[in-house]
């Protein structure tokens, strides 16, 4: 998280039982108020899958005592789809319920599970044989200045008055630093970029973290032909391909075209909540063991 550190006040927490590791609170402090860290896409407390609920509820108790004795009023959690975990991991979600935490937003992701995918929809398959009727050539490439400065850059700002989360100074140095698990692929048209994505790879899941075309783009089916070949070739092996959100107005609305296109190459809706509760509640964890 180094590399935007300058934007957020740091608030995380490391856990530890006998001097030993056990657990991480990666987290960011305005006035009293402590958020899951909102430089992260996905957060919440990250433990071992060895921890049993005993200790992750021992764990998060003491968070929660910790933040209430340094003056913190609220902490803003925002949990780690299921998907990504290596094993089930829904103790957070019980222990909200038990803090009496208040569900503030909730996004809808769209995910295609990989191993029991259905059928692309009709209008994908054309779309695709359209790209491949064009000429359009996939590429996997190492930088990302023209994808960024000729494609979604301008198109972040002329649809949505918004820049990309990170800049081109940054997604470079974080492909440095982790050059298998951030890649770029870009759609030519007679060697011109026409489209491109870029993937955040985990072990179980390829995630598009931006996806962006240029004017042309469904009438040379550019985003179908590139997602067709990464979800057949590339990453057929992954347990899942997550698109990510079609949110906005803080999960309130859905952008019904990008849910249609992302819904027809057998994605479906998975959510990520976002949880508000007030420290003190640490006292309602006292007696959950009998």
């Amino acid at each position: 998280m180094d590399y935007h550190s300058d934007r957020f006040n740091d608030a995380s927490l490391m856990i530890y039982k006998n001097e030993k590791l056990i657990a991480l609170l990666p987290a960011n402090r305005v006035d009293s108020t402590i958020y899951s860290h909102q430089g992260l896409t996905y957060g919440g407390l990250i433990f071992g899958e060895k921890l049993k609920f005993r200790d992750v509820l021992k764990i998060f108790k003491a968070v929660l005592k910790y933040l209430s004795d340094n003056g913190i009023e609220t902490l803003e959690l925002k949990q780690l789809p299921s998907f990504y975990a290596r094993c089930p991991n829904d103790e957070l979600l019980y222990l909200m319920f038990l803090t009496e935490a208040q569900l503030f937003r909730r996004d809808a992701l769209s995910v295609l599970n990989l191993k029991h995918r259905p059928k692309f929809s009709k209008d994908r398959i054309e779309g695709n044989k359209r790209g491949i009727k064009n000429g359009l050539i996939v590429k996997e490439v190492d930088h990302f200045d023209a994808f960024w400065n000729t494609i979604l850059t301008i198109n972040l700002e002329e649809k949505h008055q918004t820049k990309p989360v990170h800049s081109l100074e940054e997604i470079t140095m974080l492909k440095r630093k982790f050059p298998k698990h951030i890649r770029q692929f870009n759609v030519y048209k007679d060697d011109v970029l026409v489209a491109g994505t870029t993937i955040f790879e985990t072990e179980f899941v390829a995630h598009s973290q931006y996806i962006s075309g240029n004017k042309d783009k469904n009438i040379l089916g550019s985003l179908d032909v590139l997602h067709t070949y990464l979800i057949e070739n590339v990453f057929h092996n992954k347990a899942y391909f997550d698109f990510g959100i079609s949110n906005e107005n803080n999960g309130k609305q859905i952008n019904e075209g990008l849910q249609y296109w992302k819904e027809g190459f057998g994605a479906r809706t998975m959510i990520q909540d976002f949880y508000r509760i007030p420290t003190e509640n640490h006292k309602l964890l006292k007696n959950v063991m009998i």
